[in-house]
């Protein structure tokens, strides 16, 4: 589980996360290039953009499952409500 605390600032603000445990993989990348984007600054993955319909949801949490060291994190609370309707009902894990 990602730690909210390590949260990287390049982040846009918004439910998705990456923190500094980011190893640079490329995967988040692959499944949702509009969300994850790198950051040649730093050398890591960051969000540029939060997800707004249930299919870049789906995106974005399929990038979030798919990290392998757990660097990417949802903070359910920061879901717009519509948004976390379809995260219910789509059974994302909050």
């Amino acid at each position: 589980m990602a730690n909210p605390e390590s949260r990287l600032p390049e982040n846009v603000p918004g439910a998705f996360y990456v923190t500094s445990e980011c190893i640079d993989c490329d995967i988040c990348r692959q499944v949702a290039p509009s969300i994850y984007q790198r950051n040649a600054d730093i050398g890591y993955s960051v969000i540029v953009r939060q997800p707004e319909t249930e299919a870049e949801l789906r995106l974005a949490d399929e990038g979030l499952e798919g990290c392998p060291v757990e660097a990417i994190g949802m903070d359910a609370t920061a879901l717009s409500p519509a948004l976390s309707r379809r995260a219910d009902s789509a059974q994302i894990p909050a």
